[in-house]
């Protein structure tokens, strides 16, 4: 595992993962309930959550191929 390249990945979909989830909840809130409020605690915990579990999987599945001969 290529530590850099999994920090690197866990900073750039933390961001990602928290503006996503955000926005989620905030039109989820607005079409069920009418007052568009964003659940800020939701969206803190699905992006720390899914930005270090995501890029461990992807490194651990993604490994090197075997090529064809």
């Amino acid at each position: 595992m290529n530590v850099k390249r999994i920090l690197l990945d866990v900073a750039i979909t933390v961001p990602l993962t928290f503006v996503v989830a955000a926005v989620v909840s905030y039109l989820y809130s607005l079409i069920a309930h009418g007052s568009g409020s964003v659940n800020w605690e939701t969206a803190f915990q699905m992006a720390i959550i899914l930005g270090i579990v995501l890029p461990f999987t992807r490194a651990r599945v993604g490994g090197p191929k075997p090529t064809a001969q």
